[in-house]
């Protein structure tokens, strides 16, 4: 779904809230607090990874995590090997990959996987996972994909309707996302949710989920309520 009229005064009204909290006079990519995807990701888990880690500045060592070392790994493979390769389902006349994309507007930055080329002239975004695909696409993936199709729409200035995820743990299994608006507003109030902390130091309540608990790295730190 092309950025309509609405979403864009929506994301406006957003960026201009967040410029009132800026210690920043000017708004500048190189100087501007933006979020990462690994910190969107520790947020959706459980929103006080985002309080230990970028409030209290203690690190969780997702260096160290295996999964997180054997994804790198991967990234680091696919980009040295069939660099020219292109999917004919979507049916991709282009790709760019390793893109960096960066939006003081959308409070945003990372780096994507690849940017696809799509025969019908809209781009879409393509994430590799070191996961197993489920029976549905985790929220984490989804609100990190929606961001980076944001992203996209900014720096290309091209629609971007749908999105891929490739789970290479199940075989490199390929999987769509078809974007709304109300999955735009979702991930851009994810980012204002993660700047109240940021910038706020507020306290938020911990996953409901409490089998997240278990391996958690701020376990022996966080209350229970």
């Amino acid at each position: 779904m092309e950025t309509n009229k609405e979403l864009q005064e929506y994301i406006d009204i957003k960026a201009e809230n967040r410029k009132l909290f800026s210690p920043f006079p000017e708004f500048d990519t190189e100087v501007t607090p933006m979020v990462t995807p690994s910190e969107i990701i520790g947020y959706t888990y459980c929103p006080r990874f985002l309080y230990y880690m970028n409030t209290l500045g203690i690190p969780q060592h997702e260096e160290l995590r295996l999964k997180v070392l054997k994804g790198r790994q991967i990234h680091r493979q696919r980009e040295k090997n069939n660099p020219n390769y292109l999917r004919k389902n979507p049916e991709c006349v282009k790709k760019d990959v390793s893109v960096y994309l960066a939006s003081t507007k959308i409070g945003v930055r990372g780096i994507v996987d690849e940017v696809l080329y799509l025969a019908d002239g809209t781009l879409a975004p393509l994430d590799y996972k070191y996961t197993f695909y489920t029976e549905f696409i985790f929220k984490t993936h989804r609100i990190q994909s929606t961001l980076y199709a944001l992203l996209i729409q900014e720096k290309y200035n091209k629609p971007v309707q749908k999105g891929y995820i490739c789970y290479v743990r199940s075989g490199n299994s390929l999987k769509e996302l078809v974007y709304t608006t109300e999955d735009f507003k979702k991930a851009i109030n994810v980012v204002e949710e993660i700047f109240q902390i940021i910038q706020n130091g507020y306290y938020p309540r911990r996953t409901r989920y409490t089998n997240r608990c278990i391996d958690c790295t701020y376990r022996n730190i966080c209350d229970k309520f």
